[in-house]
């Protein structure tokens, strides 16, 4: 089965952000290719990634300007997530960069290193087409309320 979720991360040193996110896509069953990828070191693997996957739903992970999840949005209709990584100023300047894409090319933003909400935005926006997951997503909600 081809992935359903496609996570891009900048550089290798993000690994403990995709670990967040892989961890829960795997405790939800869900196909998922992860991959790395700069925006400006190989931005053609980038295009390639984003124009070639099947997945539902991209999740980048990018820290300092955080051009990957723009740059994966510009080439795809497919909802983007971008993850904000702590890096110079706190995260605060990924996250600005995430949040302040320019018109038309919008990418969704979560917290900064926050990979296990990008997970749960992805989960809700597949479980809006599958029913599977919408209980899953159901069940573990009832979890958290302890």
């Amino acid at each position: 089965m081809p992935e359903i979720i496609l996570i891009l991360s900048g550089s290798k040193s993000d690994a403990k952000i995709v670990e967040k996110i892989t961890s829960l896509l795997d405790e939800f069953e869900i196909e998922y290719k992860a991959e790395v990828a700069s925006a400006h070191r190989n931005p053609k693997k980038v295009e390639s990634l984003v124009k070639t996957t099947f997945a539902d739903v991209i999740i980048a992970v990018a820290g300092l300007s955080a051009a990957l999840p723009g740059v994966a949005a510009s080439h795809t209709l497919i909802p983007v997530i971008g993850v904000p990584v702590s890096s110079k100023l706190e995260g605060m300047d990924s996250l600005l960069s995430i949040a302040q894409m320019p018109p038309g090319i919008p990418v969704a933003s979560v917290g900064i290193d926050n990979g296990k909400n990008a997970a749960l935005l992805a989960l809700s926006i597949l479980a809006l087409k599958d029913k599977e997951i919408e209980k899953k997503l159901e069940k573990y909600r009832e979890r958290m309320k302890g």
